[in-house]
């Protein structure tokens, strides 16, 4: 098995209190104790911050039994790469599996049962940022904590694409000039990730988020674009640019649909396409180079970034960057 950001070691240890001790400092105190045989203790951690979110590949090597209570503060996503692990949170319980990942919420006391040979991927979200964009998406603070249900079915199609861009971000992270060098694309998947499981892992808010909302009056879709078009150099997202002209995230998008065809994302997209355009015509071949400009932006996938290009201006970006 493949060990994942390898070169962001956190410690390597076989000492339980060690283990227990570092964890913590990344986490948050927690009973940890041995369920098996203490021959295959062998824990290894790595862990890298980006922005608000944090990745993590936590290995014990041996069966554990690990209670943290409460998380209070943060979010986990736990994504087991082998192995089985028995998470209970509240009064939810799931066996998670590499196809089934577990989502327990800062409130809900937590208790895992972990077998040996059981590497895991840890994504952690701080429950500020959480809390701070559902409230921007709703339009209106929480009348309660946040509790999503516990298991995430990673064969579900959203699902696979929210692994998807956690494996991303991993495989970035473990090169020192990647993307996760620069703050716009590292925005970009956080607000992706985020938004991903406010949207579509069932919670106790979305019923909320998925009513219908009534769309934003004209005037302020024209505000809204003069935003997107002032700050698309920014790491910018919907609840930006609502918050931007006072309005729900909701009712943004719906403005947007109804008014314009497209959301706010789509639009900034645009936009950021169009500064690409003239970096790269006013560029110099021996300087600059097409992945540069476009991650700059925040175009992270080279490929569809050169289709939209081609279908915008029909050529490909290299030949504007070769001819100005």
């Amino acid at each position: 098995m493949e060990v994942l950001l390898g070169n962001r070691p956190v410690f390597a240890s076989t000492d339980l209190d060690e283990i227990r001790d570092e964890v913590a400092r990344i986490f948050c105190p927690h009973r940890l104790d041995l369920a098996g045989a203490a021959s295959l203790l062998s824990a290894r951690f790595n862990s890298a911050q980006l922005g608000s979110v944090r990745i993590n590949y936590l290995d014990y090597g041996a069966d554990v039994h690990i209670e943290p209570g409460d998380l209070g503060t943060f979010f986990l996503v736990l994504i087991p790469l082998a192995g089985r692990s028995l998470i209970r949170s509240g009064h939810q319980e799931i066996v998670s599996t590499p196809t089934t990942a577990t989502l327990p919420s800062p409130t809900q006391h937590l208790d895992m049962r972990w077998a040996a040979g059981t590497p895991t991927l840890i994504v952690k979200f701080e429950r500020t940022a959480v809390e701070r964009s559902l409230e921007q998406m709703l339009g209106e603070p929480l009348d309660r904590p946040v509790v999503f249900d516990l298991g995430v079915d990673l064969t579900a199609g959203w699902a696979r694409a929210w692994r998807a861009m956690a494996d991303l971000i991993v495989r970035e992270a473990e090169h020192d000039d990647g993307l996760t060098a620069q703050p716009l694309a590292v925005a970009h998947l956080e607000n992706a990730l985020l938004t991903s499981l406010l949207t579509m892992q069932p919670s106790n808010y979305r019923e909320r988020l998925t009513a219908p909302r009534p769309p934003v009056l004209p005037k302020v879709v024209r505000r809204a674009l003069e935003f997107i078009e002032q700050h698309a150099h920014l790491p910018i997202t919907t609840e930006d640019v609502a918050r931007a002209v006072a309005v729900s995230g909701r009712s943004l998008q719906e403005g947007f649909r109804v008014h314009l065809g497209r959301t706010p994302m789509a639009q900034l997209r645009e936009v950021r396409l169009t500064k690409v355009h003239e970096e790269l015509a006013a560029g110099d071949p021996a300087r600059d180079t097409v992945t540069s400009v476009a991650a700059r932006w925040g175009f992270l996938h080279q490929g569809r970034f050169a289709a939209l290009y081609r279908q915008r201006y029909g050529r490909h970006p290299s030949e504007t960057l070769r001819r100005g």
